[in-house]
């Protein structure tokens, strides 16, 4: 790459990175709302159950799923740039639209159009890094680019609840975070649209995809694994993305200010160590193993179970304490990031990486993200039921509604163990299939 290419990456990557921040900004609003919108005369005279909230969660991720892979096919075939400005743009406007909100189901479908918007930003933003990077180069690339997600959860956790207190409304952070989306996409339209697999050592012809496309992908082996790994962390992410503010506020007593500072910290600012610090360390280990970004994300899934776990078993008021446990643990489920996205890559030829990650994004959210939320609200509702009852009380209050939000949050440290399990059975065999990859385009080349 010359310097002229060198500049046009780099600028590509910050304007990348400020779209997904804001797509993850977006979509933490709601999480940092919960109990301004859930309790009586906030969004409804009676209130909503955790139950409730959970399922607007859940109906995001599965349009934001849905739209996903037309969106990824179509990332595949035309110009990824002009897709990710109408996505940002469509669902910068229904962002706002969701403090216009009058009824729960008039939230609901804003959501919905705001799942249908952020569904552009994944598989057209990883198969224009692939085509901007050089493969030695990818992880840290895709680092940077998923910045955006803590530092957008950071943003939206450490603001929203700030801006709601300031004006004592929940409706006015959705307006003032629809404002940079539109900035944003202008910006995307100044990139230059590379040509797919640009950055290979070995080019393939751009051609049409012989067969099935989808069937292409889901014939890598390695792909299963890591499908299968995308829907437990995506479970996981999104519970305790969704929650974490509301349980702070319920079990360890603090107002929406506080347990925003919280939640920043230890789901956003903790991402930033282990995305940077994982992206180079997954490069650094892939020149050294073919597996090497699949194990590291494994060991990292290994030590961060058990810190979550004693994260939770820490009692009320043990803030510093569960701060440093779960803010470790987090911090070290970011490396997953950065090292499952470059393996897609690794294993994927360039004409179908956007398929690919359309794929994965499917998955991941189909049966891991949309169903975290609403398991978790359906668990905690049942053990604050329990709690009720165990206390002989019939009537539900705070009190009980916070131990069945921690019980439940129980499950979370039980999926990221089986998370780390099929991360080690994926790397066991990831090298083949890069090894045909690697056949495969240079066969091609020289035909």
């Amino acid at each position: 790459m010359n310097e002229d290419q060198n500049r046009q990456a780099r600028f590509a990557l910050l304007a990348l990175f400020g779209i997904n921040l804001m797509n993850f900004f977006d979509r933490q609003i709601p999480a940092v709302l919960n109990e301004m919108i859930r309790k009586p005369h906030g969004l409804t005279p009676g209130g909503l159950s955790d139950t409730a909230m959970g399922w607007i969660n859940t109906a995001f991720t599965l349009m934001y799923a849905a739209a996903g892979v037309p969106l990824g096919r179509l990332a595949d075939r035309w110009k990824r740039t002009r897709i990710l400005s109408l996505g940002v743009t469509l669902w910068s406007v229904l962002t706002a639209a969701s403090g216009l909100a009058w009824s729960y189901w008039s939230l609901f479908a804003a959501r919905l159009g705001v799942g249908i918007g952020e569904a552009s930003c994944a598989p057209a933003g990883n198969s224009l890094i692939g085509d901007l990077f050089p493969a030695h180069k990818r992880a840290r690339a895709i680092s940077v680019f998923m910045l955006g997600l803590p530092l957008g959860i950071f943003l939206a956790n450490l603001t929203v609840g700030q801006i709601a207190a300031a004006y004592q409304s929940w409706r006015v952070p959705f307006f003032i975070a629809c404002l940079p989306g539109f900035v944003l996409a202008g910006l995307i339209m100044l990139i230059h649209e590379p040509k797919r697999g640009a950055s290979e050592e070995i080019q393939m012809a751009e051609k049409p995809t012989d067969g099935s496309p989808y069937r292409r992908v889901l014939g890598i082996s390695t792909m299963w694994w890591i499908i299968l790994s995308g829907a437990l962390h995506n479970f996981n992410a999104y519970a305790v993305n969704a929650f974490m503010p509301a349980f702070l506020m319920r079990f360890h007593g603090m107002d929406i200010k506080q347990a925003g500072r919280v939640s920043a910290v230890v789901l956003g600012a903790v991402g930033v160590v282990g995305l940077l610090a994982g992206g180079m360390l997954a490069d650094w280990i892939s020149k050294r193993r073919a597996n090497g970004r699949l194990l590291l994300s494994a060991l990292s899934l290994a030590v961060s179970t058990p810190c979550v776990y004693l994260a939770l078993n820490q009692p009320k008021g043990s803030l510093t304490a569960f701060m440093l446990l779960m803010g470790v643990g987090w911090m070290l489920i970011y490396v997953y990031y950065v090292t499952v996205y470059p393996a897609i890559q690794d294993v994927v030829e360039p004409n179908l990486r956007a398929t690919a990650m359309a794929l994965y994004f499917f998955a991941m959210y189909v049966l891991g993200g949309s169903f975290g939320t609403s398991i978790l609200g359906m668990l905690s509702d049942y053990y604050a039921r329990r709690a009720m009852v165990a206390a002989g009380a019939t009537a539900m209050a705070e009190s009980f509604k916070a131990a069945g939000l921690h019980s439940a949050f129980y499950v979370v440290p039980l999926v990221s163990l089986v998370l780390s399990l099929v991360l080690f059975a994926g790397a066991r065999g990831i090298a083949k299939d890069m090894e045909r990859l690697q056949k495969r385009m240079l066969d091609a080349a020289n035909k």
